[in-house]
């Protein structure tokens, strides 16, 4: 059954969030994503047109980033992935205005009816009730404790953590309980949470790893418009680790013929600004992402799109996409096994990831609540 085309009227009223081939520029200033199709499980395709009525001297309105409440009433993510080295994680917001063009979560906005283009950068879940929950969870009589990860679907320090600080919230309830938390994030932001993970560390109980996939402002800019910059991110990696943070850094996504050749020199900026751990993951298209990050290639570098694509598809066995466990994460084929050995002889050289920061999950322990006490004399 051939999925039914909706066109939008009003490319100024309706276009800037219901267009399949690309919204206008204008309109979506400052976002990652070209477009906005359709998630995977609507019934009907959108388009937008022109009808000749708009005034095209006036540019349209900017996209606005729109805020919803998120009612879940559990907080922490469970996983068994094998090629993932934790096994619970929080998530305080979905969608993330960051607007990585490369994100492997986009596709996740599709399970709530919404597009993983721009509504996946525009339209962001935010989750009010993150520490009350974790708080609940924490307390429960079969709870074990493990490393909890923050950052591995949607960044915990999105801009409107600013507002919301329920980021803040989750790591107040965990630094409480004495739970490890390890941190993955493009946002300078984190450096605000040191008064309590600075303490945290101290205990072995907080690690964050910062993602830096270029020194290119522009490129950056492009990429990952709404981030931190490159240069902001290494501040953040000098002021976490003088504040005696365990810190790494993060090469992702690795991506052939456009930021590939940039591997040593980031991973040198960031052993010199204190990170003592590195990593690499290469570039996934999962899903929407695949047309998302082709469309974005075509308009951002038109000159390098085919060659790009041509070297992902090298090293992903002739598909867009492999989803093989630990294959998807690193790629395989000669070029995957050079980006490799670029990046263990990086390290050895630059005496990163001699040795690996490890929790400690023995001081977990729930804290005294209200009333405790007089149970003693019930």
């Amino acid at each position: 059954m051939q999925t039914p085309v909706l066109h939008s009227q009003n490319r100024y009223l309706g276009g800037a969030l219901d267009s399949t081939h690309g919204a206008h520029p204008d309109a979506r200033r400052g976002r990652g994503a070209v477009g906005n199709p359709s998630g995977r499980y609507e019934r009907e395709h959108r388009e937008s047109v022109d009808d000749g009525w708009d005034n095209v001297d006036l540019p349209p309105p900017p996209l606005r980033t729109t805020v919803l409440k998120d009612t879940s009433k559990t907080i922490i993510a469970r996983n068994t992935s094998p090629d993932i080295p934790f096994d619970r994680s929080i998530n305080p917001y979905r969608g993330c205005e960051h607007g990585c063009i490369y994100c492997f979560a986009r596709p996740t906005h599709a399970w709530l009816g919404m597009s993983p283009g721009l509504d996946f950068e525009s339209k962001i879940m935010m989750k009010p009730d993150a520490g009350l929950l974790l708080e609940k969870a924490l307390r429960a009589p079969n709870y074990a404790c493990r490393t909890m990860a923050m950052g591995t679907n949607t960044d915990p320090y999105q801009p409107i953590e600013r507002r919301y600080q329920i980021t803040r919230s989750v790591l107040q309830v965990l630094a409480r309980f004495n739970h490890p938390v390890g941190i993955v994030t493009k946002s300078a932001l984190i450096t605000r949470d040191i008064d309590i993970l600075g303490p945290m560390a101290a205990k072995h109980q907080a690690k964050v790893a910062v993602s830096i996939t270029t020194h290119d402002a522009k490129l950056a800019r492009q990429m990952e418009p709404r981030a931190s910059t490159p240069a902001r991110r290494l501040e953040a990696i000098r002021a976490l680790s003088s504040a005696g943070i365990a810190t790494a850094v993060m090469f992702a996504p690795v991506i052939p013929a456009l930021n590939d050749h940039e591997m040593e020199n980031v991973l040198e900026a960031a052993r010199d600004a204190g990170a003592r751990e590195a990593g690499y993951v290469m570039l996934k298209l999962p899903l929407e992402v695949r047309d998302l990050f082709q469309e974005w290639l075509a308009e951002a570098v038109p000159g390098r799109a085919k060659h790009v694509m041509t070297l992902i598809r090298a090293m992903r066995g002739g598909r867009d996409y492999d989803p093989e466990w630990h294959s998807r994460m690193r790629g395989t084929g000669p070029i995957a096994d050079a980006v490799n050995r670029r990046f263990v002889l990086a390290c050895k050289r630059l005496g990163l990831n001699e040795r690996t920061y490890r929790m400690d999950i023995s001081q977990f322990a729930a804290p005294p609540q209200s009333g405790d006490q007089l149970k003693l004399f019930g």
